[in-house]
């Protein structure tokens, strides 16, 4: 059986700022790499608009959740906050995503975060930073101190986590306002997808499918 990806658009468009261009390609090249390799692909933009239920229905079909932002002052732009609480509020009053934290009086030693309904599937962000690659896992650099794009990025992807997803390790494009070089993030964002979302069981079922 194909396995299915949603690639949600969390792009805000700025004049003269922001108008897409990069995201939108790299939403593209993250659906040709996968329809290549047997995926069923569904979109979401979330600036076009959306349909709270019918996002929720797309994260339970979902195998696979890929996030494409611009980073916008250290985060997603504030669309994507507001699409993250309706959706994942309306999965936990539906109970689609999560049931609940997970504790309870029964069982109060059980742990925080525990109650999701998303086990199995798997959460990547892939986002376009002004800053440069040397601004992230060096202690000596003034603003991060050390910290990564998945530290950065902790509140947006513990909301898969809290709900039983599994995180995959972050997908970067570094300065792009600067210091450009799409064809070579192109290229890091095939290995990427090929390293991370590619599983060996992947790989096995679609041969399987195929012969």
């Amino acid at each position: 059986m194909k396995q299915n990806l949603l690639i949600i658009n969390a792009h805000q468009f700025h004049e003269g700022i922001s108008p897409g261009n990069l995201n939108r390609l790299l939403v593209a090249t993250i659906q040709t790499e996968m329809e290549a390799r047997g995926f069923n692909v569904r979109h979401t933009i979330i600036e076009q608009g959306y349909d709270i239920t019918e996002e929720v229905d797309k994260h339970v079909w979902a195998d696979i959740v890929i996030l494409q932002a611009p980073v916008y002052w250290f985060g997603a732009p504030w669309i994507y906050k507001k699409y993250a609480d309706e959706v994942f509020t309306a999965g936990l009053v539906q109970q689609k995503l999560i049931i609940d934290d997970g504790r309870t009086r029964q069982d109060p030693g059980k742990q925080y975060g525990t109650g999701g309904k998303m086990r199995g599937k798997k959460y990547m962000i892939s986002v376009t930073w002004n800053a440069p690659a040397e601004s992230f896992g060096n202690k000596n650099q003034t603003l991060f101190a050390g910290r990564t794009v998945d530290d950065v990025f902790l509140g947006n992807t513990a909301n898969y986590k809290f709900c039983g997803a599994e995180v995959l390790p972050s997908f970067s494009c570094f300065d792009v306002v600067k210091n450009a070089n799409v064809e070579k993030d192109l290229q890091r964002l095939k290995q990427h997808l090929a390293a991370y979302v590619f599983t060996e069981n992947t790989i096995t079922q679609n041969i399987l499918e195929s012969a």
